[in-house]
């Protein structure tokens, strides 16, 4: 069972060039904001209505306590995701059978925050769906939405995202650093051609290539970069020449459609052949991709993939049987694909759903255009044409810097080294050149997927031990290729075993650091896909019963545990049958059968890791079987055991087992009622699960810690952990899977404090605890005693940084009137409701929010709530 919350970026886009001035629609995007639930910026593609978003959205935070949100849809593909992209987006952890909007509509229901759904029009029907569902199950919650076409809802208010303005260009110029499309010009210019500005002497060319470009933003930075080797007049010159050409094929075809077309042409045609091909074959990853990935599949099929990953101590190395078999059929696959006459077609990756082609998209097939030499696409190349030459992974990285030079890859920060990203629509645009190459489009998928199973696996091997922090870290950024490698593999005759062993590899990040209800997605698609008796089957049944999150779904999974079992067994792979036969073991001590869980786990020790055991499960059956023993009063034994298994730990430098050894260590000593000595244990097994945010294991800490703080008197610390702990555990199972042993402890608990601080005291506190975000209750419980932490800033999860309240400065400089408005925040309450527990007008209530987040130096509501829940 369990799973942690996917860490992701979910902020905008990072900027790494500069934002040209588009004041009204910043404007207008704040103004229906504030009388709109559902706002969507609509415009071709290459107009600049991601960045866009990411303006309105900053500009607008400070009106949302539970904050701003993004969920990045464009390496998406499938409508089924589309929700859980959004809960992956939101911070929220589903473990539950329901609809998975329903979960979202459950768990929104009492939040104010603003989530932006970008890159719409290729999902339009899922996420209208989810928009809906929004508004209509929640009051709190509204949308920005980027689309090129609009969700088709009748609460939906359209913002048109135009071109930027351009000047005549035979008009007075003297003001045209004033004109944005001359400004981003001369911007992008002078990053190529240093000392470029505007002059009287170039100002009406500049002006002249905008016009011709329609002052679309990409067209206008891929245009700038020619000057680094050509001057202005140059430039038009020779754009004139390639629209004319462009002009000559389909008149269906929009004008702007044409303008951006005409513009990514050229880029192509001034790339390199090896620039080409790298362009086409990284089109097939769905996300953003470093070096490594680029060698390993935008290159000519190659011996070995260099991972750049070192490989860490195993317990048990045994070699994997999948691994030389995967590498044989990916060689031997290769012939066969250069061979293919068809290529694979990902689902998501036409324009939308029912939709003609959008302004900015690639043209349909039939809207033929004039080629470099003259030919227009699809002609057959005239006989003894060259081939291209073979590019190998020396080649990618002088390819990949010369694309990132020509503004056709973004370079941006990843997890220890950089990445790179094709824009959307330069994404679309390789996928159709790659299609002109009879085999490319299937090989270059088929190497992205055999990418991803390396990656996954070398992963898994080095997880039990140090780095699991950059493990998650690295996983979470390639999240959307690994998508894509699944649906190809579940798309594709003749791959599903394949994907059936990445779905199962991808354990430990389904369920240590990643979704459990996406595991179960995929698991479910691929055991469906692939009913023979493998290895992989065996795997896939007994993680898909691991990741099982709710009573209900409980016999399901031990179902799927004792199938994984019998499987194994008839394969004899001992391995396997461990893994299987732990999670039994974890169902009978959930499952409130004591006596039968410490008699599985004393036999699973007592054998010792066989062969091939995963390093992790094994001494997770020493950490159960410590656990049994302290819930049965067998705590000196428990201790014994967690010892043995901590300095496991303490030798491979693992931190996410070790956060539940800890745990059980905490357990042990509370169940002696040794608190002094159970509370720091508890606080350093929550602080490791934050590190690699296994929500669970927070959840089932911070019951620990409620039990152990109401046990030493601090009764009203123990409600506002109360209050933070159900809140976490509503995203899992509000009923902690039905469990009476991890259940009787906390609600005796809730009892006696209830009766200590008394029903009104105890419910202020429980609202401050259940109205802190997962980073802020931890900080909080992390605090020792007479010690406050404070929010850092702009945590969108309300997740605090460390700073001394007591004394805190900034006290001082809040009025009575703002403290008062200060514990009304903590409260919960809005802006109205403050306006009428005070008597006074909703804008002064707003204005004392405004001034006290000035002064303490936060962003948004969360973090007042925190600051003061700390000095209490």
């Amino acid at each position: 069972m369990g799973g942690s919350a996917p860490r992701r970026v979910h902020q905008p886009p990072v900027e790494t060039t500069s934002f040209v001035d588009r004041r009204d629609e910043l404007a207008e995007g704040r103004r229906l904001l504030a009388t709109a639930r559902l706002v969507t910026l609509t415009g071709p593609g290459g107009v600049g209505k991601t960045r866009l978003a990411g303006r309105i959205a900053a500009r607008v935070e400070r009106a949302f306590p539970d904050g701003v949100r993004f969920a990045h849809l464009a390496g998406l593909h499938d409508p089924a995701l589309v929700p859980l992209a959004a809960a992956d987006a939101l911070g929220l952890h589903d473990h539950s059978e329901q609809p998975p909007l329903d979960t979202l509509v459950e768990q929104l229901r009492d939040r104010r925050l603003l989530l932006v759904l970008d890159n719409c029009e290729h999902l339009l029907s899922a996420c209208a769906e989810l928009a809906a569902a929004l508004l209509h199950g929640t009051t709190g919650v509204r949308v920005l939405a980027t689309s090129r076409h609009r969700l088709a809802l009748t609460e939906e208010h359209l913002l048109d995202v135009r071109p930027l303005p351009v000047p005549d260009p035979d008009s007075d110029l003297s003001a045209a650093a004033t004109y944005p499309a001359l400004a981003l010009f001369a911007d992008r210019a002078a990053a190529v051609a240093p000392g470029f500005e505007l002059t009287p002497d170039n100002r009406a060319a500049v002006a002249r290539l905008c016009r011709r470009l329609d002052g679309l933003p990409l067209a206008i930075e891929l245009a700038a970069v020619r000057m680094r080797v050509l001057g202005v007049d140059q430039l038009v010159a020779r754009l004139d020449d390639r629209y004319r050409l462009l002009t000559t094929g389909s008149p269906a075809v929009l004008p702007r459609h044409q303008t951006l077309r005409a513009a990514v042409d050229w880029s192509h045609e001034l790339c390199t052949e090896a620039e080409r091909l790298v362009w086409a074959r990284a089109s097939v990853f769905a996300g953003s991709f470093d070096l490594e990935a680029a060698e390993a599949v935008c290159a000519d099929p190659a011996p070995n993939l260099n991972l750049n990953l070192n490989p860490a101590p195993n317990l048990n190395p045994a070699p994997d049987p999948n691994t030389d078999r995967r590498t044989a059929e990916r060689h031997g696959r290769a012939e066969r694909d250069r061979r293919a006459e068809g290529d694979y077609t990902a689902e998501g990756d036409p324009p939308a759903e029912g939709d003609p082609p959008a302004e900015g998209d690639p043209p349909a097939e039939g809207d033929r255009k004039a080629d470099g030499d003259g030919r227009t696409e699809g002609d057959p190349k005239p006989e003894g044409a060259p081939k291209p030459e073979a590019v190998h992974p020396q080649d990618v990285l002088e390819a990949v810097a010369g694309l990132v030079d020509k503004s056709v890859l973004c370079r941006e920060g990843g997890p220890g080294t950089a990445r790179y990203r094709l824009l959307d629509t330069l994404r679309h645009y390789g996928i159709e050149k790659l299609r002109q190459r009879p085999g490319e489009e299937s090989a270059a998928r088929r190497r992205q997927r055999d990418w991803a199973q390396e990656v996954a696996a070398e992963c898994e091997r080095r997880w039990f031990g140090p780095g699991q922090r950059e493990i998650v870290a690295r996983l979470r950024a390639d999240q959307d290729n690994l998508r894509a490698a699944l649906e190809f593999s579940l798309t594709v005759p003749g791959e599903a075993r394949a994907g059936l062993g990445l779905a199962g590899t991808l354990w430990f990040y389904w369920h240590a650091c990643g979704a459990p209800r996406e595991g179960r997605y995929w698991l479910d698609r691929a055991l469906d896909a692939h009913p023979e008796p493998t290895r992989e089957r065996a795997r896939a049944l007994w993680v898909a019963g691991l990741l099982a999150g709710c009573p209900e779904d409980l016999t399901r999974g031990r179902h799927r545990a004792e199938d994984a079992r019998a499987l194994a067994r008839r394969l004899g792979d001992p391995a396997e049958v461990a893994h299987a036969e732990y999670l039994l073991g974890l169902m009978a001590l959930f499952g409130d059968d004591l006596p039968a869980a410490l008699e599985h786990y004393e036999a699973a020790v007592a054998r010792n890791p066989v062969d091939g055991q995963l390093p992790s499960l094994a001494v997770l059956d020493q950490v159960e079987l410590a656990a049994s023993l302290a819930f049965l009063g067998h705590t000196d034994r428990a201790v014994e055991v967690c010892e043995d298994a901590h300095r496991l730990c303490e030798e491979h430098g693992e931190e996410w087992v070790r956060s539940y050894v800890l745990r059980v260590l905490a357990l042990a000593y509370a169940e002696r009622k040794e608190w002094d000595r159970a509370e720091p244990h508890a606080r350093d097994a929550l602080r490791r699960k934050l590190a690699v945010h296994d929500v669970i294991g927070i959840g089932l800490t911070l019951d620990l810690l409620v039990v152990i703080t109401a046990a030493r008197g601090a009764h009203e610390r123990a409600a506002v952990l109360l209050g933070g702990a159900d809140r976490v555990w509503a995203g899992i199972d509000g009923n902690r899977f039905g469990s009476t042993t991890y259940n009787s402890a906390r609600k005796e608990s809730e009892t006696r404090v209830r009766v200590a601080v008394g029903p009104e005291a105890f419910d202020r506190a429980y609202r401050r605890g259940g109205g802190l975000g997962l980073t802020a209750i931890v900080s909080y419980a992390l605090q020792e005693a007479g010690r406050a932490v404070v929010p850092g800033p702009r945590r969108a999860d309300g997740g605090p940084a460390p700073d001394s309240v007591r004394g805190d400065p900034r006290l001082a400089s809040l009025t009575r009137r703002e403290r008062e408005v200060a514990e009304l925040v903590a409260e919960g309450l809005a802006n109205q409701q403050i306006a009428d527990r005070l008597v006074i007008a909703r804008r002064t209530a707003e204005g004392h929010v405004e001034r006290i987040l000035g002064k303490l130096g936060f962003s948004n509501r969360s973090q007042i709530a925190a600051w003061v829940s700390a000095r209490r």
